[in-house]
């Protein structure tokens, strides 16, 4: 954990040296994302709209937060040098308490662990890449999502093509893994594409950097942090995307909160969209996502 850790502080500290879903009925090359996102390095999610500003609610029944978050998940979640948490998510929840003014604490838990001990009242909130789905709806409410999780195609730099429309990847060898989201996506509508499915990510992207597929599509933030690391070996870059079909990629990952909370839900929404107007939100994004899954 210790060398996670310190790769991702390189990682963060160079970043800082930098200048700064519904079934798919259209073609599916064309992003549901705002236009300005595709292709760009320095992409961050936005899904606040600045006409619809949340009215800021009564914060004074509010002392403290005791956030729950994962134990190993890095980026976003995982034990620092010295043990105490760490990540995207730890360092959102502290912006998300100075902006409230109030006082928090952050918990690691395992992730088998984290919605039980919410609803037992041994937390206030779970900020930890949960996944807003019709069955975890069920078990707690959501804040508004702060980011979302998009496929993306990813080749080796001597590909020699930009287009990866599904008639344009027609024979090509694409690696996946297998059972996934991604799979199903593919064989939804890119049908004449060659699929080479792999059991786990690993082995899909040496597959890439060995040459032995075309192109390797998969969640386009782990492929992000994969590209701005070490292992890609400075091999591989997104092609086209991103691709945030609801029905396969999920609705967007926000905060949770038990049901009925609706004084720190609306609290979370509130101090999200104050983060993101003031540009808070897109410098801590930028220092964990210097090339941008989006």
């Amino acid at each position: 954990m210790l060398t996670v850790a310190a790769l991702l502080a390189a990682m963060i500290a160079t970043a800082d040296a930098q200048p700064a879903n519904q079934p798919p009925t259209t073609n599916p090359a064309a992003p549901a994302g705002p236009a300005n996102t595709i292709n760009n390095p320095m992409a961050v999610p936005g899904f606040w709209d600045p006409r619809r500003r949340p009215e800021r609610p009564d914060l004074s029944r509010i002392s403290i937060i005791r956030f729950l978050t994962e134990t190993d998940y890095p980026p976003f979640d995982y034990a620092g040098p010295d043990g105490t948490p760490a990540g995207f998510n730890v360092d959102l929840a502290r912006l998300i308490c100075e902006e409230i003014k109030v006082a928090c604490t952050v918990q690691m838990r395992r992730f088998d662990t984290l919605i039980a001990s919410l609803n037992s009242n041994n937390g206030d909130a779970v900020i930890a890449s949960i996944a807003e789905t019709p069955e975890m709806r069920k078990r707690v409410d959501f804040s508004d999502p702060y980011y979302r999780t998009p496929a993306r195609f990813v080749s080796r730099r001597d590909f020699n093509s930009d287009d990866v429309r599904p008639e344009a990847l027609e024979g090509k060898k694409i690696a996946v893994v297998a059972g996934t989201a991604h799979e199903a996506y593919l064989k939804t509508l890119f049908t004449e594409a060659e699929l080479h499915p792999y059991p786990n990510e690993d082995t899909a992207r040496f597959a890439l950097k060995k040459g032995d597929v075309d192109l390797l599509f998969g969640d386009g933030i782990s492929l992000a942090f994969w590209l701005n690391g070490t292992d890609s070996g400075a091999c591989c870059e997104f092609r086209g995307g991103p691709y945030m079909e609801s029905r396969f990629f999920g609705e967007g990952v926000g905060i949770a909160v038990r049901r009925g909370n609706d004084v720190l839900r609306q609290a979370f929404n509130w101090a999200l969209f104050q983060l993101w107007e003031k540009g808070r939100f897109t410098d801590l994004w930028l220092r964990y996502f210097p090339i941008s899954p989006y």
